[in-house]
C-alpha cells in the first residue's frame, strides 16, 4: 500500500500518487508574509490540527499576468502575496534516507514560480530514485526591494531568506518523505542559478545544502548604493512619506506593482539591468558572491555549473533596438572597467549580433567561469556548455532555457515551442544529463558509466559540451576568455 500521509513538525500532510510518484504540493514553509509581515523576514508556518490535503499548489508571487500566462501555457493561476508554499515529488515506492533535490526557478527575480509545468519533478524523482523540491520565493518588490536601506525595521534580501527558510524546511521535515537531510543539493537556473551564488556566500544558508548546481547563472547583484537609490525610487513613487512606513503595509498589491512598474521606466530598464535582485547587505549578503567564494566562503561544497551557448537569443528579434553607441560602451566599462573594455570592444561590434553576444558572455559566461576557478580551489567543480541546438528547437540556437525540459525530462511542457516531437537524439541526450545531474546529487561526483567528466581545474578548464555529440573541450574559447579577464 502507497503511504501518502506523512507527519511534518507543523501536522500531517496527505498528498496524491501517480505517474510513478508521490506528490505533495502547497505546503506552508512559512507564515503568509502578508499586513505586518509584508516586507519582513520569513517566519515559522503556524501548526495545524487534523490532516491538511496536500493536492493543489498554492498561489504563485504576483507578476506581470502575461508573461506568467506563457510560463503556465496559457493558463494563468492563482496570484497572492501568500506565496511561501513548496511541493514534494517522492518515488512511490517508500524508502528512507534518498538523496534531495531542491529547485529554485528563475525569471529575473520579477518572474516565476515553482509550479510551472516545466518544473514537474516527477521524472526525475522516479527514475532519479531521488526527492525533488520545488518552491517559491517572494519576487520583484515583493522579494527584492531592499527597505534595509531607508530603515532598520527591514531585512534586505527578503526573496533570499524566503529560500534559505524553504531549505531549513526540507532539513527539519524531508525525511518524513524519506530523504536525507545530509544530502541535500539544491539547483536552479538564471535567476535560480544567480540565487543559489547567493545562498553559497550568506552566512544564514551555512549548512542548509552540500552540493549546487548553477544553470546559466552566477554571481549578479546590485550595489547598496544602487538599492538604496531603488527604494527611494519606489517610495516616492507609492506615496509613501520615510517617516510613516507603516503605510506600506496597507497599500493594495496591484498599487505595489504599478509603483515597482514606474521605477522601471523611470530608471530606464532593459534586459541588461534588474533593478530588484539581490544586494550587498551587511547583515544577509555581505560580499559579493564572486568575492565571497574567491575567499572560500563555500569551502567543501562541491558545484556543477555551466551556461548555454546563446542564451541571449532568448531576449531579441530580429526587430529588437539596437542601444546607443554610449549604452553599449558604458555596459561594457561598467563590467569591464575602461581598461577591459578597450580590450574587449572589438569582441562586439556596434550591430544587434553584438549586442546579443555581449548579452550571453557578460551577464552569464563570464560570470560562470569566474565562480568556476573561484571555487575550484576549494571544491571539486565541474563545468559544462550546452550547446544543442537541433531542428526542434524553435531558434536554431542553443537559446537561454532551453536545456531546462532536458534536466527535467519534461517536453511535454513544451510542445507548442517545439516544432516536432523530439525524437530519439533528444531523449538520450536528456537521459545523459539527467543520469549525470542525479550522480552528481547522490554522490558529489556527475561521472556515470556512460559520461566520463573530467574536473574543472584552471590550468585546463576542461568543460562538457552537451550537443547532439557530447565531448570535452580544453578552455572552450580561450581567447575571448584571455580578454575579458585580462589574464
Amino acid at each position: 500500500m502507497t503511504v501518502l500521509t506523512v507527519q511534518t513538525r507543523c501536522g500531517a500532510l496527505k498528498g496524491t500518487a501517480g505517474r510513478g510518484v508521490r506528490t505533495w504540493k502547497g505546503i506552508p514553509y512559512a507564515k503568509p508574509p502578508v499586513e505586518e509581515l509584508r516586507f519582513k523576514a520569513p517566519e515559522p508556518p503556524a501548526p495545524w490540527d487534523g490532516v491538511k490535503h496536500a493536492d493543489a499548489f498554492g498561489p504563485v508571487c504576483p507578476q506581470p499576468a502575461d508573461l506568467l500566462s506563457m510560463s503556465f501555457s496559457g493558463d494563468v493561476p492563482p496570484q497572492s502575496e501568500d506565496c511561501l508554499y513548496l511541493n514534494v515529488f517522492a518515488p512511490e515506492s517508500e524508502g528512507v534516507k534518498r538523496p534531495v533535490m531542491v529547485w529554485i526557478h528563475g525569471g529575473a527575480f520579477f518572474l516565476g514560480a515553482g509550479s510551472e509545468p516545466i518544473y514537474d519533478g516527477s521524472a526525475l524523482a522516479a527514475e532519479g530514485d531521488v526527492i525533488v523540491v520545488t518552491l517559491n520565493y517572494r519576487l520583484g518588490p515583493f522579494g527584492f526591494l531592499h527597505l534595509s536601506s531607508i530603515h532598520d525595521a527591514y531585512p534586505g534580501n527578503i526573496g533570499l531568506l524566503d529560500q534559505i527558510a524553504a531549505l531549513r524546511w526540507v532539513k527539519d521535515n524531508i525525511s518524513a518523505f524519506g530523504g536525507d537531510p545530509d544530502n541535500v543539493t539544491v539547483f536552479g537556473e538564471s535567476a535560480g542559478g544567480m540565487s543559489i551564488a547567493s545562498l553559497m556566500a550568506m552566512p544564514g544558508a551555512k549548512g542548509l545544502f552540500h552540493k549546487a548546481i548553477l544553470e546559466s547563472g552566477a554571481s549578479q547583484t546590485m550595489t547598496a548604493d544602487m538599492a538604496k537609490d531603488i527604494a527611494e525610487t519606489f517610495i516616492s513613487e507609492a506615496g509613501i512619506q520615510t517617516d510613516d512606513m507603516s503605510k506600506l503595509h496597507t497599500l493594495p498589491t496591484d498599487d505595489i506593482l504599478t509603483a515597482a512598474g514606474k521605477v522601471n521606466s523611470i530608471k530606464g530598464q532593459n534586459i541588461f539591468h534588474l533593478f530588484y535582485q539581490p544586494a550587498i547587505d551587511p547583515a544577509t549578503l555581505p560580499k559579493e558572491p564572486e568575492k565571497a567564494i574567491h575567499g572560500g566562503a563555500a569551502e567543501g561544497i562541491p558545484i556543477l555549473i555551466g551556461t548555454n551557448r546563446d542564451e541571449g537569443y532568448l531576449f531579441f528579434t530580429p526587430d529588437s533596438p539596437v542601444h546607443s553607441e554610449r549604452e553599449h560602451a558604458d555596459y561594457l566599462r561598467h563590467h569591464l572597467g575602461e581598461e577591459g573594455y578597450l580590450q574587449a570592444a572589438s569582441l562586439y561590434p556596434h550591430s544587434l549580433t553584438g549586442q546579443i553576444d555581449m548579452m550571453t558572455d557578460l551577464i552569464f559566461w563570464r560570470p560562470a567561469v569566474a565562480f568556476a576557478q573561484g571555487q575550484s580551489r576549494f571544491a571539486p567543480v565541474w563545468m559544462y556548455r550546452f550547446d544543442w541546438h537541433g531542428e526542434t528547437s524553435p531558434f536554431h540556437k542553443a537559446v537561454h532555457a532551453l536545456e531546462l525540459p532536458f534536466v527535467f525530462g519534461n517536453f511535454d511542457s513544451l510542445k507548442k515551442t517545439l516544432q516536432k516531437p523530439p525524437g530519439e537524439d533528444v531523449k538520450e541526450l536528456s537521459r545523459l544529463m539527467q543520469s549525470a545531474w542525479l550522480a552528481f546529487a547522490k554522490k558529489g561526483n556527475p561521472d556515470t558509466d556512460q559520461l566520463q567528466w573530467p574536473q574543472y581545474e584552471t590550468g585546463s578548464r576542461e568543460t562538457l559540451i552537451f550537443n547532439t555529440a557530447v565531448s570535452t573541450e580544453s578552455d572552450p574559447d580561450s581567447a575571448k576568455r584571455r580578454i575579458l579577464f585580462q589574464a
